[in-house]
């Protein structure tokens, strides 16, 4: 038993960086064009330095069906 502690916390904490690691995949997200008020789906991360550009949600969506969906039910979308 003893010799297996050592073993299994150097496993740990190997391990643990790895784990903690977002899955890559497609990302989409919903901006807001304050000018227009309009909404729209962008693949890449939004700038946030754009003045009338804003993020609408923080959510980070796994596809742009879902991103559409959302924009839907967003409340600064739907003004």
């Amino acid at each position: 038993m003893k010799p297996v502690l050592p073993a299994v916390s150097l496993l740990l904490t190997l391990a643990a960086p790895a784990l903690a690691q977002p899955a890559k995949g497609p990302a989409f997200y919903v901006v807001l064009n304050s000018l227009t008020k309009t909404c729209i789906v962008v693949d890449q991360t939004p700038r946030t330095d754009t003045p009338n550009i804003t993020v609408a949600s923080d959510t980070i969506y796994p596809t742009r069906a879902a991103a559409e969906d959302a924009i839907k039910a967003l409340k600064p979308c739907n003004q």
